[in-house]
């Protein structure tokens, strides 16, 4: 795993683009769809803001998370709704405010936490590199959505290694979710950068492969396009089965776009 504050560094540059996105919004676009059902970009800020926080009281209030997730077991398939909802009914400048402010607290959370401590999370314990790596994921993920809405491409960047790592990770946690057999052999997964490099995981010799564009390979497993409109290829029946379910968030299994979504002429960014 990378040092916890590298990953920080790039979770707050990550933050800082999308910020210099929405920032600068007029008041009407906040209300756009975006390609996530029911969600505008409003929701989208206002999730992120909420789980950064949820993050901060994992980090330094273990008793009132714990009273989090109590709420989660009551209502798995809403709970997080309810979050994005209740924050994209501020007024944008309070909205924006406490996202602001709340990746920041949730920063120093972090980079003042013991070396080798363990935060309470909806799943297991997190280290402080895990759950970094899991912000910025959510932050590129949204932050994609809200790009889409905006007709919007974002310049892929080095920091995508950090989903694509989260990605390869929960290849088991996407078949167990789903009640699927957990593949026995490990994959070869080769991906392709935002400047040529090869970003590889896994033995070298595997039977079972994916290879492609790493932004595409992100878009897949933060299940923001279908794997019809990326460039992917698996090989093995275990890796092609895993290109239809792929999915690095916690939670109840995503539907996952449509064909023919937005960006889905996008191709390749190596």
């Amino acid at each position: 795993m990378p040092d916890p504050v590298y990953v920080l560094d790039d979770l707050r540059d990550e933050s800082a683009e999308l910020d210099a996105l929405v920032g600068e919004l007029k008041v009407e676009e906040w209300a756009l769809p975006t390609p996530a059902a029911g969600w505008s970009v409003a929701h989208q800020i206002a999730h992120l803001a909420w789980t950064d926080r949820t993050a901060l009281l994992a980090a330094t209030d273990a008793e009132a998370f714990g009273r989090e997730v109590e709420k989660a077991v009551a209502a798995p398939a809403s709970f997080v709704d309810e979050g994005a909802a209740e924050g994209a009914e501020l007024p944008v400048a309070e909205l924006l405010a406490r996202w602001r402010d709340g990746r920041e607290q949730l920063q120093r959370a972090l980079r003042s936490a013991p070396a080798g401590a363990r935060l309470p999370w909806y799943g297991p314990p997190m280290s402080v590199t895990s759950m970094a790596t899991a912000r910025l994921m959510e932050t590129w993920a949204h932050g994609q959505d809200v790009a889409d809405a905006l007709g919007v491409r974002r310049e892929p960047t080095v920091r995508l290694r950090h989903v694509a790592h989260i990605g390869v990770r929960t290849r088991d946690f996407a078949f167990g979710v789903r009640g699927l057999p957990v593949p026995e052999a490990e994959f070869r997964v080769e991906l392709a950068g935002p400047g040529g490099e090869l970003w590889a995981y896994g033995p070298e010799g595997a039977a079972q492969r994916v290879t492609g564009s790493a932004y595409d390979f992100c878009r897949l497993v933060t299940q923001r396009a279908h794997r019809d409109d990326l460039d992917l290829r698996a090989v093995g029946v275990d890796a092609d089965r895993w290109l239809d379910i792929a999915q690095c968030f916690a939670g109840l299994p995503g539907k996952g776009r449509s064909p023919g979504g937005p960006g889905a002429a996008s191709g390749s960014a190596s």
